[in-house]
């Protein structure tokens, strides 16, 4: 028989322990979750950058005016929106840069998973995209 006093003597202290355990465990979900939903908005930037990259190179006169207002609009588009890039390269595909032709761009950036995530985690990742816009059948030359 026990006595009403002596029950659960030798678990004294285990709540407190699983309380720490486990709260530590909700802050390091909560950390993960705010990581993956920064690298998500920075692949959205990236996405917008392609997209003003490829507007821009589109309603260029000349192709080297296209390359050049790629490039500015991709580099204006990711600073704005504050995405760091460690290396960042835009490669203009212009095919034939005529009325009715396409341009592609291609904006590639390479962030620091630690810069995205405000939290010291090592390495990086590299984050594409590619958009393409038409080029105004009915523009003058």
């Amino acid at each position: 028989m026990h006595r009403t006093g002596q029950a659960g003597r030798g678990e004294r202290g285990s709540a407190t322990a699983e309380l720490v355990l486990l709260t530590l465990l909700l802050i390091l979900l909560a950390l993960f979750s705010v990581a993956v939903g920064r690298l998500v908005t920075a692949r959205l930037e990236v996405n917008n950058a392609a997209h003003q990259a490829a507007r821009a190179a589109s309603i260029a006169r000349t192709p080297a005016a296209a390359g050049s207002a790629a490039r500015v609009a991709a580099t204006t588009a990711l600073a704005a929106k504050r995405v760091t890039c460690a290396r960042r390269s835009v490669n203009v595909g212009l095919g034939s840069f005529e009325p009715g032709g396409n341009v592609s761009v291609t904006v590639t950036c390479r962030v620091m998973l630690s810069d995205v995530a405000m939290v010291r985690i090592p390495g990086s990742t590299s984050l594409t995209a590619t958009f393409a816009v038409p080029i105004d059948y009915w523009r003058s030359r």
